[in-house]
């Protein structure tokens, strides 16, 4: 088995409102193994970006993280400082963000948005060092040579994304978090982006942290498979074993709700809506939409444990 190259344990984070605290993730621990991608999925509002951004301590008030250890490479990031923290982002661990269009600067050219990354790294290659890495990132990624002296408008959607790739990457970091990384995008675009992705990783030798809601896509692309629900990991398997045989019911429903060309004009959404983070309900948070429900679900919360070599269920029925 290959190391862990990041070690996540009892991650939480809550959020402060006025309304009263709101816990976005809790007691959330997994590892990622070197070269492994890891999907996290789940609907909006189960706190996927919250977890994703707490990886990098991105999150801003009135979030907090509350507790919890994140080992990247035998180091505990939550020990660091902010300065300290700011120099491994990008270099050891960087994001591929969910909007581009809001994350590249729309008054700077591609070039001097790599140049900024790398000078705040104490990077400083001379001007043509810095025309040849950029050439060369964007190469990486499957942009033109002339992308470089573009403004973000004059890019497509996917080209943008694929210069937050570029931008990503530039350091040649250890673990590449992407937060939904083709929201918004159609499907054709999708699959190009993913393909940069699978293809830079292995140039690299990354890991990848893929957060999204789109299960079709995490199976086609995953290696590992880990499903969140109400700020928790409900559930943590091998991608194949998730689709053949889930162990959490959650799942399983989300796997039903996929359009399928066998099941023709039939779809099969989850009954009831996710419950809101201030006020969950006792015992499983899950208790109220389960078809399969008992006593123990609606009064006891079921811990994350292992029914099966490999896989982590937090159902009392796995």
């Amino acid at each position: 088995m290959k190391p862990d190259v990041l070690r996540v344990r009892e991650l939480s984070v809550r959020y402060h409102t006025p309304g009263g605290g709101v816990r976005a993730a809790d007691g959330i621990s997994f590892g990622l193994q070197a070269g492994e991608r890891l999907g996290i999925a789940g609907e909006s509002g189960s706190g996927k970006s919250t977890m994703a951004l707490s990886l990098l301590r991105l999150i801003k008030p009135p979030g907090r993280i509350e507790s919890g250890e994140i080992w990247l490479d035998g180091r505990d990031l939550m020990t660091l400082g902010d300065d300290a923290m700011r120099r491994l982002r990008l270099a050891r661990i960087a994001l591929v963000p969910q909007g581009s269009m809001n994350s590249l600067n729309p008054v700077l050219r591609i070039r001097d948005q790599v140049a900024d990354a790398l000078r705040d790294h104490d990077v400083r290659p001379t001007r043509r060092e810095l025309e040849e890495r950029v050439q060369d990132l964007l190469q990486r990624v499957g942009l033109r040579a002339e992308v470089a002296g573009m403004f973000p408008h004059q890019l497509s959607g996917g080209m943008k994304q694929r210069a937050c790739i570029a931008i990503a990457i530039s350091l040649s970091p250890r673990v590449i978090v992407a937060d939904e990384p083709t929201s918004a995008l159609d499907v054709v675009v999708q699959k190009q982006v993913m393909d940069t992705l699978a293809r830079v990783q292995a140039d690299l030798g990354a890991s990848i942290i893929l957060v999204g809601h789109d299960m079709g896509l995490m199976a086609q692309f995953v290696d590992r498979l880990g499903v969140m629900y109400a700020g928790r990991l409900v559930e943590l398997s091998p991608v194949r074993d998730v689709f053949t045989s889930a162990l959490h019911p959650y799942t399983r429903m989300l796997i039903a709700s996929l359009p399928s060309l066998e099941r023709r004009g039939l779809f099969q959404g989850i009954p009831g809506l996710p419950p809101p983070l201030r006020d969950l309900p006792p015992g499983c948070a899950f208790h109220p939409r389960c078809p399969l429900a008992v006593d123990r679900c609606r009064t006891e919360t079921p811990a994350l444990r292992d029914p099966r070599p490999g896989a982590w269920a937090a159902c009392h029925l796995a």
